[in-house]
């Protein structure tokens, strides 16, 4: 899982690359700003053990 403020910075850094995006300081420090708050929150969700014979997502089947 990234965590830290150089993951986050080069995954932006990509990010921008990929899909060939101009974005000033302000709106980049933001969306790191985002990204952060939105890892923390999902830590404890992440964290949460499973049983390993549960499936983690379902599967389609025709």
């Amino acid at each position: 899982m990234m965590t830290s403020t150089s993951d986050w910075a080069a995954y932006l850094a990509q990010m921008e690359q990929l899909l060939a995006l101009e974005l000033d300081d302000a709106r980049r420090a933001e969306l790191h700003s985002q990204f952060s708050r939105i890892a923390a929150m999902s830590a404890p969700l992440m964290a949460y053990p499973l049983d390993d014979r549960l499936e983690v997502a379902g599967v389609y089947q025709a």
